[in-house]
């Protein structure tokens, strides 16, 4: 069971994005504006809105908080990223120069912190690093062989190499190496030679195509890489194992996000409202529970004139028939996972809730 249903709820606008800070005292949200807004959590679970960055000019697409430096980067669809430092007062921002001609869609810091990516409508990757001399943070592109809008992205541990998922139902990895910020990458599962943009894999949800790739991430030792597709697949490859693909097929509505909650444990939220729990074994993809209790909402008592008002406007006395409400913890779409710990996930949705998951 969810131990708090609704952290921070909107009614009228959906949550894009979240994102938590090293000890999970802070929480920075962006509720589908050009706002991003952090909130202060006390042992209670208690939520105390800091402060609103308000730099972004149109919507906030996707926030990440960096742990160790404790740097924020957002993007947003005015095509637009910022770097933000906290001066002991206040969040300053710093622009970055992604040169790109359409929305950015989503960001992540790699693991050292030293760079970061940004997927957008432009058919590439931005990956930006700092430079010291001029004191602004500069870009280089991988383009080919995207064909369409990067929907997602996702840091190998290693630092070096990328996933990326996209709209034209490509799931690919490739190399990241920057020279400027980090010594020779090392060989790894996914390859040897790792130039800058060099193209590693390349996957489709199946064979036929089987739609966008809407979340892309690593497994936990980077061997693995998890993906879902509009089609509501799961797919996991191995490339310990030649890049051997393991596909899981639901009947369930289209999954939006992905992540593993350990080596074998795998969860997924979307369209149906729930989040599912799968797990990945000896190269074989099961899907194990729902993780939402369902209960059923009991009908409002109402009174005699309200009976007749109902039944005027709709045909029918049970309001219980004409409810919108669903039976289940999130109202709408689940749009993004958060792992917190090895036993701990939260999730945001169109329903303006926050919600964690023991």
């Amino acid at each position: 069971m969810p131990r708090n249903s609704t952290l921070v709820s909107n009614p009228v606008l959906p949550i894009t994005c979240h994102a938590w800070n090293a000890d999970r005292s802070q929480l920075a949200i962006s509720p589908n504006n050009n706002e991003v807004h952090i909130y202060y959590v006390d042992r209670s679970g208690n939520f105390e809105k800091k402060f609103v960055l308000k730099e972004h000019t149109q919507t906030v697409t996707s926030i990440d908080w960096a742990p160790k430096t404790n740097r924020i980067v957002s993007c947003g669809q005015d095509r637009n990223a910022y770097v933000w430092n906290f001066d002991g007062k206040e969040w300053k921002p710093t622009l970055v120069i992604l040169r790109i001609n359409r929305a950015a869609t989503c960001v992540r810091w790699s693991p050292n912190e030293d760079k970061f990516a940004t997927g957008c409508g432009s058919r590439l990757i931005s990956i930006s690093y700092f430079e010291k001399e001029n004191d602004w943070w500069v870009s280089k592109h991988i383009k080919k062989p995207i064909r369409s809008t990067v929907l997602s992205i996702d840091w190998h541990p290693n630092n070096v190499v990328l996933a990326a998922g996209s709209s034209d139902f490509k799931a690919r990895v490739f190399s990241a190496w920057v020279k400027e910020v980090e010594g020779k990458p090392s060989a790894n599962s996914w390859g040897s030679k790792l130039p800058f943009g060099e193209p590693l894999a390349e996957f489709s949800p199946s064979e036929q195509g089987g739609g966008w790739v809407h979340d892309v991430k690593f497994s936990p030792s980077g061997d693995q890489l998890l993906f879902v597709a509009h089609d509501a697949s799961v797919t996991v490859v191995d490339s310990t194992k030649g890049n051997s693909l393991s596909r899981f097929s639901s009947k369930d509505l289209p999954y939006r996000c992905c992540t593993w909650l350990s080596p074998t444990s795998i969860i997924v939220g979307g369209h149906d409202y729930v989040p599912l729990e799968y797990s990945y074994v000896g190269g074989v993809l099961k899907l194990e529970r729902s993780l939402d209790v369902q209960q059923k909402k009991e009908a409002a008592v109402s009174s005699a004139m309200a009976k007749f008002k109902t039944m005027d406007l709709k045909g029918t006395t049970d309001s219980a028939s004409t409810s919108t409400d669903v039976e289940s913890t999130h109202q709408n779409a689940i749009g993004e996972i958060r792992v917190l710990s090895d036993k701990e996930f939260s999730t945001v949705g169109n329903d303006g809730q926050i919600v964690l998951w023991p």
